[in-house]
């Protein structure tokens, strides 16, 4: 079955309870639910974490979600939500995202669904103004927007976290907001902390950037299997990775890395993943908690400051 992802419905500034009728759809679709929640504050996606049958929350944190712009909402939250059947509400504006989101991945869509049925592949829509029902099947990944008040709701006794992606460009906000979150949930007195750097640094005399974050956290710092393989600099010693060291910190806060599979592997299960990379399609943002789409250059002196500031 295809995994599905629920771009959670908004009412003032609060999601509505469509949304648990649309993770119902979703799981009738397909399996692995993610709920996309577009916002300007992520703290709104956190009255989403107790909707049951979500595998996961992803807070897209964007400008652009303060006022509804067709191009620039598909444009940012097809850039944060994995590939998939996208579900959702059939509302005046949801619809015309929901064809928008279609066109940019070049797949089908299908509006006003009523009923699923054949094990997710049977959709029922009304057509001639409610006179007559069709029926389309599925064969592939699609966009569905489905009618309120057709299928129950989810049931609120849940419990999913709620990973972060901005994507508005405001560095200095999602970076302050980051360590916010961390210290939230983490004891710096542990050192139990690592920053690792990958290919994306753009050479190995950049790892000083690292080393003084690590210094004001008392961190570790690591490197990806490409840093290490690129640069006789960064030695084998600090590669975090299948064919490096497994690792398992509180905090893993990843630098211009990817997210292959082998780097994975080796740091997937540390408790607060942080992700900075320039690439927003970056398979690691898939992983983390929290993700920022900056680069280094950009986001290593303002966490540095932040730093400064919250720990005196």
């Amino acid at each position: 079955m295809s995994d599905t992802i629920v771009i959670a419905e908004l009412s003032k500034g609060k999601i509505s309870a469509i949304t648990n009728e649309l993770v119902t759809a979703a799981n009738q679709l397909g399996s692995n639910c993610t709920l996309v929640v577009p916002c300007n504050d992520s703290a709104i996606a956190n009255d989403a974490s107790s909707i049951s049958g979500v595998s996961k929350i992803i807070a897209a944190k964007s400008g652009v979600f303060s006022n509804y712009d067709a191009a620039s909402w598909a444009e940012a939250l097809d850039a944060v939500s994995p590939s998939g059947i996208i579900v959702t509400s059939a509302s005046t504006q949801s619809k015309d995202l929901a064809a928008r989101l279609a066109a940019r991945r070049t797949i089908s869509v299908v509006q006003d669904v009523v009923e699923i049925s054949n094990d997710g592949t049977v959709l029922t829509s009304p057509v001639y103004s409610g006179k007559a029902l069709q029926s389309v099947k599925l064969s592939s990944d699609a966009v569905v927007s489905v009618r309120a008040n057709v299928f129950s709701p989810a049931d609120n006794s849940g419990s999913s976290e709620v990973q972060v992606i901005d994507t508005s460009g405001n560095v200095t906000t999602a970076l302050k907001e980051m360590v916010q979150r961390a210290s939230e949930r983490l004891d710096v007195s542990e050192a139990n902390i690592i920053i690792s750097g990958g290919r994306g640094m753009g050479n190995p005399g950049n790892f000083s950037h690292l080393e003084e974050i690590a210094d004001k956290l008392g961190a570790a710092v690591g490197a990806s299997r490409a840093a290490v393989d690129t640069w006789d600099e960064i030695p084998h010693s600090m590669q975090v990775g299948q064919t490096g060291k497994t690792v398992n910190p509180n905090l893993y806060i990843a630098v211009g890395i990817s997210g292959a599979i082998q780097h994975l592997a080796g740091m997937r299960s540390s408790k607060y993943i942080v992700a900075i990379n320039k690439d927003a399609d970056a398979p690691i943002f898939q992983h983390a908690d929290y993700g920022i789409v900056a680069t280094w250059e950009e986001a290593l002196p303002i966490l540095s400051s932040s730093l400064s500031n919250l720990l005196g």
